[in-house]
């Protein structure tokens, strides 16, 4: 029983509408390069990850064998599982040892590209870029 003119207007009004939009664009300026070195962060994790696993792997090998392989593909057949993104090289001789691991995707030319040497015992690199 309104009288009328009285009906309540429902919706949002144009201001209203576009503060909203500034307000996510905000949002999406400051998530997008967080984003972006989050997912370069995981490459490099991934390559470290690799790595570690490739360093057990070889230590487990040399138990048996009394020297390191230069063989990749020894290492898989002790249980090396390597990543898809992730291209893994050792070198051995009966001492030492090196692991070198490199992101294939994500990183810039040059960068995301990790090694291990055993004979410091320190991984050293350059971060994914």
């Amino acid at each position: 029983m309104g009288g009328f003119g009285r009906e309540a207007e429902r919706g949002f009004t144009l201001i209203e509408l576009i503060v909203n939009i500034a307000i996510i664009g905000i949002l999406v300026a400051i998530a997008i390069p967080m984003f972006s070195a989050y997912r370069r962060r995981a490459y490099d994790i991934d390559v470290k990850s690799n790595i570690k696993s490739a360093i057990t792997t070889q230590e487990a090998y040399f138990t048996d064998h009394l020297s390191y392989t230069s063989l990749l593909g020894d290492l898989v057949s002790w249980g090396f599982k390597q990543s898809s993104a992730v291209d893994i090289a050792v070198t051995g001789a009966q001492t030492t040892f090196t692991v070198t691991g490199t992101a294939t995707a994500g990183c810039s030319s040059g960068t995301g590209t990790w090694s291990f040497a055993s004979t410091n015992g320190v991984t050293t690199g350059t971060a994914c870029n």
